[in-house]
């Protein structure tokens, strides 16, 4: 019997949803049964485990878990207090997910995590002691070296050392980092010599780590601030060569192929601007590299006024794994039916493969939870297991992944009030996608609403200036009609300098002013690297990358273009 039909049947003989429970524990429409059963009597130690075990990621499971930590320990077995704890950490309640992984199997990864619990619960003096029991019980795996590292920043600048050259002798790829937060230690016990030799080894012997490039890039940055380019150019040119898969390579290839120019090395500096677009096709110094090398993609000052042709895909990408059930229902466009389906067939929660990971998240975008689903999506780059990242790089290569980060919604409500007020369609859904994950009524700490984050007393105003009583900061289309008109306005009030306009949107007229005071936007690129808050700054960066994937993705010339350079670009796009 199936579980829809025992759930029929159990609400006139409660017999079938106890039945259900057991047999399909881990389905929609059982814990939904649990929760029932839960509001009648709450003291179901079965049903509170039920719902620890599969629904750990849902909304109020912390209430739930808060009545199971309760119970007797003799009825938590170790691997429900992991669930506990897994719930707990997911709703950043650290303290209790420490006490919880206390009592999970001991593994390294749980270990670790009572400690990491209490050092982020500010339980400074436990959590020291916990990270000592990690390098003690588990000596030679990964979570130790991290150990170590978080004894030495927490623990008393003058005991730091020895634990970072424990990391440095024994963890070689994490020794990059530990000798850079060793000469760091160094200055602040004012032994510079010792520090200075640290860092010297740092570039020396492990010159291919992320640290290095962090090192080389703070001195690259101070070099040309004082205007020495051809010194900044020197210590910036390893980073894309021996740290081409970090952060940083994309930010210095783009800004050696700047100060490339500044120098009139005009041919370098083209080589290097074609070398971002070409290993680094999705990121925003991509795009600051194609205004360099003269495509035609808009630059800060004509962004607004461009109205790119865009091609909106046809289709849904298809789902990568489930049943056959699963996969007819998510292309007849049933979303909610084909996510309950998803929840009975999903059991590897805890450590998803790379494509049941990006099968959840398109089905979470489906359903309409495009904030989690984007996010699911979006956070495959971080596995770190080689396998997995093989297997992420070749998604990477389909089209399906990139158009599920980017996602096209709301598209009608975006082109019809972009047309309206002059704006580029593009840079309005990139903001969108920035300011609220295409979520219509989510609000922020701060009382921003809806699609475009809009404040009460904005919309207030925007809606006294065009003309309108009635209006629901929830509905897409009064969001971003009021949205798009005060954008507008704000980039009138810039001359329509799309990056001024982005940087206010995101802090405020009143303190841009004040970045703005006294200086000349003369380069628009340093004017991005200094902007002081670290928030505005990536909210500016963030924006322009989205516009930049919105072209490559869905304007044909854009993405033929880029297609001739990068390695990156999806299959689809290459001839």
């Amino acid at each position: 019997m199936s579980v829809e039909a025992l759930y029929v049947l159990g609400k006139t003989e409660p017999k079938y949803w106890e039945e259900a429970v057991e047999k399909f524990p881990s389905h929609p429409r059982s814990l939904e049964i649990a929760r029932a059963l839960l509001k009648d009597n709450p003291n179901q130690a079965k049903l509170m485990v039920s719902l620890a075990k599969y629904a750990f990621d849902t909304p109020g499971i912390t209430s739930v878990l808060d009545k199971l930590v309760g119970l007797p320990a003799e009825q938590l077995k170790p691997e429900v207090w992991e669930a506990i704890a897994l719930g707990y950490w997911g709703n950043r309640k650290y303290g209790q997910a420490s006490t919880a992984y206390a009592k999970a199997p001991r593994t390294p990864h749980n270990v670790y995590r009572v400690a990491r619990g209490l050092d982020l619960a500010e339980k400074k003096v436990k959590a020291l002691r916990a990270y000592k029991e990690v390098v003690q019980n588990f000596p030679n795996a990964n979570e130790s070296a991290n150990a170590l590292i978080q004894i030495a920043k927490i623990g008393p600048a003058i005991e730091a050392v020895p634990y970072l050259d424990q990391v440095i002798s024994q963890f070689p790829d994490r020794a990059g980092e530990a000798i850079l937060l060793e000469a760091k230690i160094l200055d602040s016990l004012k032994s510079s010599e010792s520090a200075s030799a640290a860092r010297q080894s740092l570039l020396t012997k492990y010159g291919k780590t992320d640290a290095a490039a962090e090192y080389r890039w703070k001195l690259a940055q101070s070099k040309a601030r004082g205007g020495n380019y051809k010194e900044a150019l020197q210590i910036a040119k390893p980073i894309a060569t021996q740290n081409p898969d970090s952060e940083l390579a994309r930010r210095a290839s783009f800004w050696v192929g700047k100060w490339s120019n500044k120098l009139g090395r005009k041919q370098e500096a083209k080589a290097a601007f074609e070398n971002v677009v070409a290993k680094y096709p999705q990121s925003y110094y991509a795009w600051r590299s194609a205004v360099m090398l003269g495509w035609d993609v808009g630059d800060f000052n004509s962004v607004r006024q461009r109205d790119p042709k865009v091609e909106w895909p046809a289709k849904r990408p298809s789902l990568p794994v489930g049943s056959a059930a699963l996969q007819e229902l998510y292309k007849m466009g049933q979303g909610k039916d084909a996510w309950k389906l998803w929840q009975a067939e999903f059991q590897n929660r805890v450590n998803p493969t790379v494509a049941e990971q990006f099968t959840d998240g398109l089905l979470r975008l489906s359903m309409g939870d495009h904030l989690q689903g984007i996010a699911k999506i979006s956070s495959l780059e971080d596995r770190e297991n080689p396998d997995e990242q093989a297997q992420y790089k070749a998604l990477t290569q389909q089209i399906a992944y990139w158009q599920a980060l980017y996602p096209t919604l709301y598209v009608e409500a975006i082109e019809n009030w972009s047309q309206k007020h002059q704006l580029n369609p593009l840079l309005v859904i990139s903001v969108i996608r920035q300011e609220s994950r295409f979520e219509p009524k989510i609000r922020s700490t701060a009382g921003a609403v809806g699609l475009m984050q809009v404040m009460p007393e904005t919309s207030k105003w925007v809606a006294e200036n065009i003309g309108i009583k009635k209006y629901s900061l929830e509905n897409p289309n009064d969001n971003v009609k009021l949205g798009t008109w005060y954008l507008d306005e704000i980039h009138d009030r810039y001359k329509n300098n799309s990056m001024l306009a982005i940087a206010s949107y995101n802090a405020g007229s009143g303190n841009l002013s004040k970045w703005l005071q006294g200086k000349k936007v003369s380069d628009p690129d340093e004017f991005v690297e200094a902007i002081p808050f670290d928030e505005t700054q990536g909210y500016v960066k963030n924006v322009f990358g989205n516009y930049w994937n919105y072209l490559r993705l869905y304007n044909p010339k854009i993405s033929q273009q880029v297609a001739k350079y990068s390695e990156g670009q999806p299959t689809a796009f290459k001839n």
